[in-house]
């Protein structure tokens, strides 16, 4: 039970500290801005986070609950019940009330019937997270470059969480000149292909961010113009979110040859972010020259793979669904179960796609399980 000073209290008389929303943030911002963390650090705030979101967020603990999983039996971050991503559409899992939120993050409803929501009381944690992913993983001691983003802007968009990414990408870490491209009309291709001759007759590096399936067209233009660019050593390239039924697929190894070939840039410079609403920290990979790059988070993230049915991690290098821990997402639930397949390999993580087959059955057992002890 919770008492009224805020411990999570056993038969036995152990306590288990429960922080406040404060304190929590406190403690993140202090991890966040540490240069690392021991997997014992890490555990220990992860439990705590655990045992905040298991008092505050009234689903999440009647799951738990019925998981047997509670403050006071949960030793290790591994052991932390994980939410099915789905679960997000259906219910509202938030420590804080809905209407307090300083921003609610949906998802773009593109598959299923609903968007999952994400609410932040505050943004000072997913800010934190992002900037110091971006820049060590992304920027690598650089201090701005210029940059064109391929997605509409925050006032467009502002329940999306990629528009506030990039929005925070730009003004942290982009030149004054750096523009957005895609506007109430649409992608503004004159203006951007003139940003790129620019860029490209001065010899300033230059970055192009933006939604995957963003650059199919663009390279279309090109391939229809039969034009290409030759972007100035330094440059990369920044994609992120797949294509989403917004242009054709493309394979990636197919895609990435195609982004070198149209704007001179290098494979290894053509970089990929994996992330999602229902988390407020982003994976990155060195570049791809070979597909799938292996992909791993700062240290306040870690990722496992299970078998969805049973929760159980997979042996290294098998396949599975991708399980991540996020301290950043403080708010709601930090351990999600995804519906993507990867595998575990030294220094992070091989991401698949999308799981099929047995997984993907075993994935929706969980998301009814969750959803059947979720609503008591």
């Amino acid at each position: 039970m919770i008492s009224a000073h805020g411990l999570a209290v056993a038969r036995g008389g152990r306590e288990v500290a429960v922080m406040s929303q404060a304190e929590i943030v406190d403690a993140l911002l202090a991890v966040i801005g540490r240069p690392g963390a021991t997997d014992a650090e890490f555990e220990a705030v992860a439990l705590r986070v655990f045992a905040y979101q298991f008092t505050h967020n009234a689903p999440y603990r009647r799951f738990a609950q019925q998981r047997g999983r509670t403050p006071l039996t949960v030793r290790r971050w591994r052991d932390i019940p994980a939410v099915p991503i789905k679960a997000f559409k259906d219910l509202t899992l938030s420590c804080c009330p809905p209407d307090a939120a300083e921003r609610v993050f949906m998802t773009s409803g593109t598959t299923g019937s609903g968007h999952g929501r994400s609410y932040h009381p505050t943004l000072a944690v997913y800010d934190a997270s992002m900037l110091s992913g971006f820049a060590a993983r992304i920027m690598r001691g650089r201090e701005r470059i210029r940059m064109g983003i391929l997605f509409p802007d925050e006032a467009a968009l502002p329940n999306s969480s990629l528009a506030h990414y990039l929005a925070l990408a730009k003004d942290r870490f982009g030149t004054p000149d750096s523009a957005v491209f895609v506007g109430p009309g649409g992608l503004d291709l004159d203006a951007l292909l003139a940003a790129l001759s620019e860029a490209e007759a001065s010899g300033e590096p230059t970055a192009l961010l933006g939604a995957t399936y963003a650059f199919v067209p663009v390279m279309d233009a090109l391939a229809a113009q039969g034009r290409r660019f030759a972007l100035p050593p330094g440059s990369f390239l920044f994609d992120t979110g797949g294509f989403k039924g917004q242009s054709r697929e493309i394979e990636p190894d197919a895609f990435y040859d195609a982004l070198s070939e149209a704007f001179g840039v290098p494979r290894e410079s053509c970089l990929n972010m994996y992330g999602m609403t229902e988390l407020s920290t982003q994976f990155y990979d060195d570049g791809n020259a070979v597909c799938p790059p292996v992909k791993s988070g700062p240290h306040w993230i870690r990722s496992r793979v299970v078998d969805p049915l049973t929760g159980a991690d997979v042996p290294e290098g098998e396949t599975g669904v991708l399980v991540h821990h996020d301290l950043a997402h403080f708010n709601s639930v930090s351990a999600i179960l995804t519906e993507d397949a990867g595998v575990i390999v030294p220094g992070g993580f091989r991401l698949l796609g999308r799981v099929e087959g047995s997984a993907s059955r075993g994935c929706s057992v969980a998301v009814a399980e969750f959803l059947a002890a979720a609503q008591g």
